[in-house]
Order: structure tokens, then C-alpha cells, then sequence
């Protein structure tokens, strides 16, 4: 059993080599699988399912095309594409699941995340994730007019690539106590999230059981991902133990 898992592609007309790979990858790779697992950050932004564009139609009738072959696509929304909606994802032939998602694989328990709701350190973010994620405020985003909606996401972007520099990686990366507890009250699963876009395998320790936590990398003109082989993790991405 071959599953793959994906994030942090960042898709968008200025990246045309991210869109090249992701084709490739879905073309090639994805047909060997069972499934495949998308954790985020797909699109660099998205607007609403009714922002179609070439590189939207593009995308999903390359999804549509793996899903018609028997092959599950599971997206979890990021940070970047959270308002990827039931329109977009039908089409495409995939299916969008809670953030965290317990799966199983062979006879491991696998929890799956974008990972942005582990970084507890950046407080101004989460406040920030808080409000967007709300369904009120989505629903009241998705009733205006879409010209107003790209240009707001616009300068959210801006905002949020302004904070990142007047922020440490160690704010923007994951807490390891949220991570120990989420693990703790999970089950002592494994976790593979996506983006911090430090690409590694972690090993915590919680109450005495031994974790894995594998960080998805992000994408820069050639496909990246970590495959389940139906024995264990192989990751198509350099990795370092810590």
C-alpha cells in the first residue's frame, strides 16, 4: 500500500515551475498510489471557489484525473487556501477533511495537520487564525464582491510577509508542548504536518512512548512528499533525526 503525502506547493502564476512539478507529480507518481494526502497551502491564496482561473481549471482537472483512476485525495485547507470550498474540491475529485485527521496505515495510527495551529509561540497569529477560521467571518469574506476579496487577500499577504521578518524561526515554528499534547490526546500517534517548511523527522518522547513527527517540505520547482510504503516513511526530500 503506497500513500503520499504533499504541502506547502504554494501554487500561483508567478511559480510556474511549482505548477510544472505538481503536474508531473500527479501524472507519474500519483497513479502508484492508494492515496494521497494534501496538507495545505496548495494554492499560494484562494479566494472562493468561484475565483476560477486558467492555473484553478488547470489544477483541478489534473485532481480530476487522478480520482477518476480509484486514487483518494484528502485535503486538509492551510493557512494560504483555507477557503477552499465543497465547489472547487467536487470538482477535483477530492475530499476536505478537519485538521487534525487520524488515518491508519497498516497498523500505526497517523494523525495529519496543516501545522499552523501548533505554532502557539506566534499568539498575534493565532488570534489572527482564530477570526478567519470562523464561519461567520468566512461566510461574511465570501459575500463580497471577488475583485474586493483579491484585493484584501492581497494585503494580508503583505501583512503577513512584513510580521515574518520582524519574527524568530524558533516563534514560527511548532510548540513542542502543543505537540506533546495533542499526541498525548490522540493516542501517541505519528504526525506529519506541513507548514514551517523545515523538512525533518522529530522523535518525541510522550509519557513514555516513542512519536515520529514528520515536517512536509515545501515545494521549489520539484515535487517533494513522503511515501508510505505499506512497511514505513520514506521521505523524497532530504531529512535530518533530531
Amino acid at each position: 500500500m503506497t500513500v503520499l503525502f504533499i504541502s506547502d506547493l504554494h501554487l500561483s502564476e508567478q511559480e510556474p515551475g511549482n505548477v510544472r512539478a505538481f503536474l508531473s507529480f500527479l501524472g507519474s507518481t500519483g497513479p502508484h498510489a492508494e492515496a494521497l494526502y494534501i496538507l495545505g497551502d496548495l494554492f499560494e491564496y484562494w479566494a472562493g471557489d468561484d475565483d476560477e482561473t486558467a492555473l484553478s481549471r488547470t489544477v483541478g482537472t489534473a485532481l480530476a484525473t487522478l480520482s477518476a483512476q480509484g486514487i483518494r485525495i484528502g485535503f486538509i485547507p492551510g493557512n494560504r487556501d483555507f477557503l477552499l470550498g465543497p465547489t472547487f474540491a467536487a470538482s477535483a475529485g477530492m475530499e476536505i477533511l478537519p485538521d487534525p485527521t487520524k488515518i491508519r496505515l497498516g497498523d500505526r495510527d497517523v494523525l495529519l495537520s496543516h501545522g499552523d495551529a501548533l505554532c502557539t509561540d506566534d499568539a498575534a497569529y493565532q488570534n489572527y487564525r482564530q477570526m478567519v477560521r470562523a464561519p461567520d467571518w468566512q461566510m461574511s469574506f465570501l459575500q463580497r464582491p471577488l475583485a474586493e476579496r483579491r484585493q484584501l487577500i492581497e494585503q494580508l499577504r503583505q501583512r503577513s510577509e512584513q510580521a515574518k521578518q520582524e519574527k524568530s524561526m524558533e516563534i514560527m515554528d511548532v510548540n513542542s508542548k502543543a505537540v506533546e499534547s495533542l499526541l498525548r490526546s490522540e493516542s501517541y500517534p505519528a504526525l506529519i504536518h506541513g507548514h514551517t517548511h523545515r523538512p525533518a523527522v522529530h522523535i518525541h518522547d510522550v509519557d513514555g512512548r516513542r512519536c515520529e513527527r514528520w515536517v512536509l517540505s515545501d515545494w521549489h520547482s520539484e515535487a517533494t512528499y513522503l511515501e508510505w510504503s505499506g512497511e514505513a516513511f520514506h521521505p523524497h526530500v532530504p531529512t535530518k533525526t533530531t
